[in-house]
C-alpha cells in the first residue's frame, strides 16, 4: 500500500488473554492507533469529527505472547461523497501478517450530528494522498 502510515505498537501483558496471545478485540485497538495516525496526518482537526461506520477484519495469525511490538500500517482505498475507506494489517516482526481490515469512516457535522459531505479542501487532502 504506498500513501500508508506505518505504526509500531508495544504489545502489552494486559492485551494477552488467557490463551496466551493478545486478545482479538485488542486487534481493533492496534487497527484503530494506526488509523486515528493516519486521519489526523491527512484531515488534521476534521479527524474529531469521524466516526466508524463499518469494520471488517479478518485474523490471519496469533500474535502470542512475548512479542514485543507490532506494524500496523493504514492506508486510503477510496473517498465517498462522505466517507472514506481505509486498509490496515497488522503485522508480526518476522512481517507475519497477523490481521487485514477495511474500515469504513464517515465525516459527521457536530452540530447536527449527521454525516455531512467533504468540503473542497478536505477532498483536496484526501485527494492528495497516493493510492
Amino acid at each position: 500500500m504506498s500513501g500508508q502510515v506505518r505504526t509500531t505498537i508495544g504489545v502489552r501483558w494486559a492485551d494477552l488473554d488467557a490463551l496466551g496471545h493478545v486478545n482479538n478485540a485488542t486487534f481493533l485497538t492496534y487497527l484503530e492507533e494506526a488509523r486515528d495516525a493516519f486521519m489526523r496526518q491527512t484531515l488534521g482537526d476534521v479527524f474529531l469529527d469521524m466516526v466508524i461506520v463499518r469494520i471488517e477484519i479478518d485474523y490471519r495469525a496469533e500474535i502470542p505472547a512475548g512479542t514485543s511490538n507490532v506494524e500496523v500500517t493504514c492506508a486510503l482505498e477510496s473517498i465517498g461523497t462522505s466517507s472514506i475507506r481505509t486498509r490496515e494489517q497488522i503485522l508480526l516482526p518476522d512481517g507475519t501478517v497477523a490481521a487485514e481490515a477495511m474500515t469504513v469512516a464517515v465525516v459527521r457535522d457536530r452540530e447536527a450530528r449527521t454525516s455531512r459531505p467533504w468540503t473542497d479542501d478536505e477532498r483536496s487532502a484526501l485527494g492528495s494522498i497516493d493510492t
